[in-house]
């Protein structure tokens, strides 16, 4: 039985994460990572399964999913509640993350789930990853 090959991109940067370099670095200097959606994946069960941590949302209005060409693409929306004169190390705005989908999922079984600020997207995959197609190159006549 053959096993549906995840395509893996790299999740190290060339650069360092410099507000891991300056830890003692007041909080209000840190660089953030706005706008960025934390991801985990793995294949379950025969689907690929997608976990966000989006928390302080609205799923029902806030979060947008879309499955086209290979790629499953997570927006979703954070807008402030009030204005606070206080400190706040949140994230609001809009924020975005696309990932390959596996070779052999199905774009049209498509499921999601949220609870306690972690959107589960899970996407049907056929049981073999296709077949390698070997191409025959022909000599071209001069």
């Amino acid at each position: 039985m053959s096993k549906l090959a995840l395509r893996r991109r790299s999740r190290r940067s060339l650069l360092p994460d410099l507000s891991n370099l300056l830890p003692d670095f007041p909080a209000g200097f840190r660089l953030r990572q706005n706008h960025f959606i934390r991801i985990e994946d793995q294949m379950e069960d025969g689907r690929y399964v997608v976990r966000a941590e989006i928390p302080g949302i609205d799923p029902a209005k806030d979060v947008d999913i879309t499955v086209r060409d290979g790629q499953l693409t997570i927006k979703a929306e954070r807008t402030v509640k009030s204005e606070s004169k206080g400190t706040s190390e949140f994230s609001y705005g809009s924020f975005a993350r696309s990932v390959p989908l596996p070779s052999g999922a199905n774009e049209d079984d498509v499921t999601a789930t949220y609870r306690k600020g972690i959107l589960t997207v899970s996407v049907g995959a056929s049981k073999v990853a296709p077949a390698e197609k070997h191409i025959a190159v022909q000599a071209a006549n001069e």
